[in-house]
């Protein structure tokens, strides 16, 4: 019935940072969709943003997230890419179960406290 999952929203306190943060840490395509709304792409798909206050069914908060991103990258070059751009490890790299098996993951937080799990698979 599901094949895969097209996009995700995510609340966020302020949109450009968090554009910045996506694209410039996570190498993210920043898109503008719609009437202005932001999003960041990669691979088939994205991400979209929602402003804090303005989300239409007022359920969300900040931070709440918690995102598994997979990469093809070594996790050594993640955790570099990451801290050449002040982004702290949180956790990792440890084994974690994946959708597909075990995967290597390493923990960082967005600008708005959301957790980002960057995994690979071996």
């Amino acid at each position: 019935m599901i094949s895969h999952i097209d996009h995700l929203v995510l609340t966020v306190s302020d949109i450009e940072r968090a554009v910045a943060f996506y694209s410039s840490v996570l190498n993210m395509e920043a898109i503008t969709f719609g009437a202005g709304r932001r999003a960041l792409r990669f691979g088939n798909q994205k991400i979209n943003l929602q402003l804090l206050g303005q989300e239409p069914r007022n359920r969300a908060q900040v931070g709440s997230g918690d995102l598994c991103l997979i990469t093809r990258w070594p996790l050594e070059q993640v955790i570099a890419q990451l801290h050449c751009h002040g982004v702290e490890i949180v956790e990792g790299p440890v084994t974690k179960s994946g959708a597909c098996g075990p995967i290597e993951s390493v923990y960082c937080l967005d600008p708005d406290q959301n957790l980002i799990e960057i995994s690979r698979y071996p």
